[in-house]
């Protein structure tokens, strides 16, 4: 079977629920010496050239940050948007409510033929001067080093990069019975590939003034709860929070202001992956009760998304459509009252 980097997995297990929206916490100070004494320094204690030239150059590199920062260009929609796995499932309906706000959309996937047909679709809604398309394998470098250059061809910059790109290698299966193909589609789809689209974005939105927000998907298994049959995938959505943290922290440290990593939690979306592995009476349940079409979780996410563009908010987000609150809602009246029973799939 063929795999396809487009698909869309954000399926926690059972017991993975966010809190609400909220924000990291603020980060340490980087300070660049101290003063350690007053006394007349001796021939020992003068800095040597090098430690001279090693400070005039952070100096420098400060004042040219500052000078960016007074010619940053104000960040205002329509904004420019693209989104990795977006010609099908949470990807395309996030694509499709941008376009819907009026904003410009790049959507991409592994598949040409997808990618053709899904920018036919969108055209036909919204117009052909609001919509782009270009095939795209996230773990290829290259490839991602041209689908930036297509961006900025045809919309010169991007406020907002979505990375959703993301494999299963539609397979539930123990890692023991796993094959080697379906662990190196996976981990480099959801890894390499991320780390790759992240490198690029970080370096083409450096080069912008008027930054831009990076948004990478989270799935099961990035709260670090068990992930049982798709262990691989959960491994690799636990690192997706470690490198949004650790891009966060790489970024204060060179002073950058208006280029902001956050992640994005849609829960549990009821895409054809998704449904092919609802096989026991637990996944049946949890399905029913908490998952939701992809329609109604980009119409959440969407303006929660652009709210921060235009807030001017330069602090990362981590934004999450299935909070706490609504998971232990929803099985309160499940349990207490039936509701959601068989709402999609049948159950025993």
């Amino acid at each position: 079977m063929a795999f396809a980097s487009s698909t869309s997995l954000h399926f926690p297990s059972p017991l993975q629920f966010g809190t609400s929206l909220s924000r990291l916490p603020p980060s340490d100070s980087y300070p660049l010496f101290t003063v350690a004494s007053r006394r007349k320094p001796t021939n020992s204690m003068k800095p040597a050239k090098s430690n001279n030239i090693y400070i005039s150059s952070i100096l420098t590199s400060r004042v040219v940050k500052a000078q960016a920062s007074v010619n940053k260009e104000p960040m205002v929609p329509p904004y420019n948007v693209l989104i990795t796995g977006s010609t099908k499932g949470i990807g395309f309906a996030l694509a499709k409510e941008f376009l819907k706000a009026g904003d410009n959309v790049v959507i991409c996937s592994r598949s040409g033929e997808r990618v053709e047909a899904a920018v036919q679709n969108l055209r036909q809604e919204f117009g052909d001067q609001h919509v782009w398309g270009k095939q795209c394998d996230v773990r290829q470098g290259q490839d991602v080093k041209n689908l930036v250059e297509f961006a900025q061809e045809n919309l010169k910059y991007i406020d907002i990069w979505i990375n959703n790109a993301g494999s299963n290698a539609y397979s539930y299966k123990t890692l023991a019975e796993a094959s080697d193909e379906d662990l190196i589609e996976v981990v480099t789809t959801n890894t390499l590939g991320l780390m790759i689209c992240c490198r690029e974005a970080i370096k083409m939105m450096l080069s912008q003034s008027r930054g831009g927000h990076i948004f990478n998907i989270d799935g099961a298994g990035s709260d670090g709860r068990p992930t049982p049959r798709f262990a691989a995938y959960g491994a690799t959505k636990r690192s997706v929070v470690h490198l949004t943290k650790s891009l966060q922290a790489e970024l204060r440290m060179q002073d950058v202001q208006n280029v902001v990593v956050h992640n994005l939690s849609p829960g549990m979306v009821t895409t054809d992956l998704l449904m092919s592995g609802a096989n026991t009476k637990q996944a049946k349940f949890f399905i029913n009760v908490l998952a939701e079409p992809a329609e109604v979780v980009a119409e959440y996410l969407v303006p929660n998304i652009r709210s921060i563009p235009t807030n001017g908010s330069t602090k990362p987000t981590y934004i999450r459509f299935l909070t706490g609150v609504k998971a232990y809602s929803q099985i309160f009246s499940r349990i207490a009252f039936g509701a959601r029973r068989n709402r999609y799939l049948l159950e025993d």
